[in-house]
């Protein structure tokens, strides 16, 4: 059985870091960057598990913090979407630049 480098891991983790970056500074659709955010937080969670499994001293925290960012990260989406249908209900939008807090 072959082991995978850590260094294939990482690179994952960062293109995909990377597109959600690229998604969350530039998209104007409020769902693709509620993605893209969550794109970000599944890179974290490579890296946290990776590091858990070939860090210096293999341990199961990195995966236990994983669990908790996941959890974090379901609560994150529940709640992004939930007020982006009641923005979406007031405005009958979901760009980004056409939602003014200020205005009715």
């Amino acid at each position: 059985m072959s082991s995978v480098p850590v260094s294939a891991y990482l690179t994952l983790a960062l293109i995909l870091f990377c597109i959600g970056l690229y998604g969350a500074l530039t998209k104007r659709n409020t769902v693709i960057v509620l993605i893209s955010v969550e794109l970000m937080l599944n890179a974290v969670n490579i890296n946290l598990v990776a590091f858990s499994k070939y860090g210096m001293i293999p341990s199961i925290t990195g995966q236990v913090f994983a669990l908790f960012a996941m959890a974090v990260a379901a609560a994150e989406a529940a709640v992004g979407l939930a007020i982006l249908i009641a923005l979406y209900r007031n405005r009958k939008t979901v760009n980004i630049d056409e939602i003014n807090s200020m205005k009715n």
